[in-house]
């Protein structure tokens, strides 16, 4: 069985406040990115049950066997039903910590598919409290369509958005934002117009309003982030914006963009939406 675990990006994200259990409140627009996948195979073998070999190629990934999100997925499962042994192989594509979830969606992917080798399959409700034990993105992709996350992300509600026929351009330069540093030196504050509202109005408006706050401490620190939110402007994006904490920047077009020769030695990707 093979799947294409795909990234997401964040259309806005507002820090909405601390939580007393050390987490932030947020609410933000995630949006799938399917033209950016990773590979991911699982065959079930002979051998120990409630074992997995696992083995990985494209990007290195870096973490040992152990801390991979989809061996976390596939144990995580194993300890409550049981699993055949299987063979797993995932060919990295999506860059990691760069704010695209590849990891989450990885982790996700991996719990769908293994459902399936279950004699009983699990229903999307368990499946859902199965992934947030992973990461707090790890919901969105099991269900793969715009929504609004709120909570750490995980409460997820469907919204009526659709990009298709735009072209976007991701664009990460390989500058390591630590997740946790970027939520302490937030400033958190509920926006006055709530976010599932702003993507009514017209693409050309969101940049007035649908902002990522993370933008604001990453690029003081991290100048050459904020100026390929600016460069992707320049070259006619129609919405351009960090995703998650950092530091992939991605802009939206109408027509397909050449790639700047500023953005040589940084990772890009172009597809439609």
């Amino acid at each position: 069985m093979i799947q294409f675990p795909n990234a997401k990006v964040n259309l806005g994200l507002n820090i909405v406040q601390k939580r007393v259990d050390g987490y932030h409140n947020i609410e933000t627009i995630f949006y799938p990115v399917k033209g950016l996948c990773d590979i991911l195979e699982v065959i079930v073998s002979d051998g120990e049950l409630n074992s997995i070999e696992f083995t990985q190629s494209g990007l290195d990934i870096e973490c040992d066997m152990d801390s991979n999100l989809c061996v976390k997925a596939y144990r995580l499962l194993a300890s409550r039903y049981g699993m055949p042994h299987v063979k797993m192989h995932l060919h990295k594509i999506i860059p990691m910590g760069a704010g695209l979830g590849g990891g989450s969606s990885d982790a996700a992917f991996t719990l769908k598919m293994l459902n399936s080798f279950l004699p009983e399959p699990l229903s999307t409700d368990m499946l859902l409290a199965l992934a947030l034990e992973l990461g707090s993105d790890c919901p969105f992709f099991l269900l793969n369509s715009p929504s609004v996350g709120r909570g750490r992300g995980e409460i997820l509600e469907p919204i009526s958005i659709d990009l298709t026929g735009y072209w976007i351009l991701i664009v990460n330069p390989g500058i390591h934002i630590g997740t946790k540093d970027a939520y302490e030196e937030s400033s958190p504050k509920q926006w006055d117009i709530p976010i599932g509202k702003m993507v009514n109005f017209v693409i050309n408006e969101w940049p007035q309003y649908l902002v990522n706050d993370f933008e604001k401490t990453v690029f003081s620190k991290h100048p050459a982030i904020a100026s390929i939110k600016e460069k992707l402007y320049q070259i006619g994006a129609v919405y351009a914006s960090m995703s998650g904490s950092g530091s992939t920047v991605f802009g939206i077009f109408h027509e397909k963009p050449s790639i700047p020769e500023s953005f040589s030695g940084h990772y890009t990707h172009i597809s439609m939406l």
